[in-house]
């Protein structure tokens, strides 16, 4: 185990969030937001879809409660009232969810692949928002929807699997099918397919392989994501900028800095503040050396 105990981010999805830590990927850069604040744990699938992920929630988000019913009565049960509020302070304060794309790919005449119907898909992703939902009075959910891919790679890119079709136009109607979902449970989505296709030449300058996301694209995903957790009216707030730093700049375990601290602090506010203001504009770890102090301002 290591402490102290931050709060903890869970990414759970398919591809997008597996490959999100390289390439300057988007989890990468929510991670290094969110140092000193949060760690940002990764539990991506490659390949998978929605029905696959209904399946493993138990093993992936494991509530205390389903273990104590499968062991018997609970008033019998060696864990304790105090066991149980363990393990929700234990539970993720935020999952950010994403599958639909695979789900997407037109059937296979074999009936093998990783198509899954719409109808399903809707009702897979209401048990994954259920499930994570039921976690803890703490744990907040964001659902990515299916971002837009490029007809043209993908043909360039899989000549050799054609049967797998997966088309922008099936993507569309993931996405909005997510986005239904989530309004009538009330709860936070992100159109990434709207989102990407804002930036011109979107196709090349977003994606890799008309697929996954590029550099330029994880920063659209990044950006996205820290307007939500802002505008949320969550309590506590996730924000990072509203999130307490461990071992801040003050604490007595960095020599020469408490006596210098207020002015930094002050400045680095008005600093930020300033570059919350640039529109269209994602600045990820830009350094200004301040008092001797070098200190990083991430875009919000």
């Amino acid at each position: 185990m290591v402490g102290p105990e931050r709060p903890q981010f869970v990414l759970f999805g398919s591809s997008i969030i597996q490959f999100s830590y390289s390439n300057e990927g988007w989890g990468a850069l929510l991670a290094h937001i969110y140092a000193r604040k949060a760690d940002i744990v990764l539990r991506g699938y490659s390949g998978w879809n929605s029905r696959r992920a209904v399946q493993i929630l138990d093993q992936v988000f494991p509530k205390v409660s389903s273990f104590c019913h499968q062991q018997g009565d609970l008033n019998q049960s060696s864990l304790s009232l105090k066991n149980l509020r363990a393990d929700a302070a234990k539970q993720p304060s935020l999952v950010i969810v994403y599958f639909g794309g695979n789900d997407s790919i037109e059937p296979h005449a074999t009936g093998l692949g990783p198509h899954v119907p719409l109808s399903e898909y809707i009702e897979n992703v209401r048990k994954i928002a259920i499930h994570l939902k039921s976690l803890s009075e703490k744990t907040r959910v964001i659902f990515l929807t299916t971002p837009p891919v490029s007809d043209e790679q993908i043909r360039a890119h899989l000549s050799d699997r054609i049967d797998m079709v997966r088309t922008n136009e099936s993507c569309r109607i993931y996405s909005e099918a997510c986005l239904e979902v989530c309004r009538e449970m009330n709860l936070k989505a992100i159109d990434l397919w709207t989102a990407t296709q804002q930036i011109d030449n979107w196709e090349t300058v977003c994606l890799t392989d008309g697929v996954h996301f590029s550099p330029e694209g994880s920063k659209i995903a990044v950006k996205e994501i820290l307007r939500v957790i802002k505008e949320a009216n969550w309590e506590p707030s996730l924000h990072w900028k509203a999130m307490p730093t461990e071992f801040s700049e003050d604490s007595p375990y960095d020599p020469g800095v408490k006596s210098k601290s207020s002015m930094n602090n002050a400045v680095a506010v008005g600093i930020c503040k300033l570059i919350t203001t640039v529109e269209n504009v994602v600045r990820i770890g830009k350094a200004c050396l301040i008092g001797g102090t070098i200190l990083f301002f991430m875009g919000s």
